[in-house]
């Protein structure tokens, strides 16, 4: 049975779920920041899925890559699977700016996280479960502010 990481939980709010993986956001309002985690239990790498669910997790990144080119107007969008601090699989995309707190380097430990209000996370939030829920994703998300 599928259950999500404790660290995961900890570090993101629940948004949704595409038809295979679970979208959060990270809690860290410095970037827009989102999180694919395919609902199946003991999984830890891509290649662990089966050829169909790889190709699924490839399309649910993709759409959402997509979307959040769409909404943000990033100057990229990093997609990266690290699993070094929490092994189950789980697939960052963070809308990168050239003006940001880390720009060029990883976001990672760079700047201290800023806490979302709630007028800030509807914003980043809201464009994005919009642009989903027109094509096969469910809205999960129940206002955390």
């Amino acid at each position: 049975m599928f259950e999500l990481d404790s660290a995961l939980m900890a570090d993101s709010i629940m948004i949704g779920d595409f038809p295979l993986s679970r979208l959060l956001i990270h809690r860290d309002a410095n970037y827009p920041w989102f999180i694919l985690v395919p609902r199946i239990a003991g999984v830890t790498e891509i290649y662990h899925l089966s050829e169909q669910d790889q190709y699924q997790l490839i399309r649910e990144s993709s759409l959402l890559a997509e979307t959040l080119v769409a909404v943000f107007s990033p100057d990229k969008v990093n997609i990266a699977t690290l699993g070094n601090r929490v092994p189950q699989l789980h697939v960052h995309h963070i809308a990168r700016y050239k003006s940001d707190a880390a720009w060029p380097d990883p976001i990672w430990g760079r700047v201290p996280a800023k806490t979302y209000t709630g007028q800030v996370f509807a914003g980043r939030v809201d464009p994005v479960v919009n642009e989903l829920a027109r094509g096969d994703f469910t809205v999960l998300l129940k206002q955390p502010f």
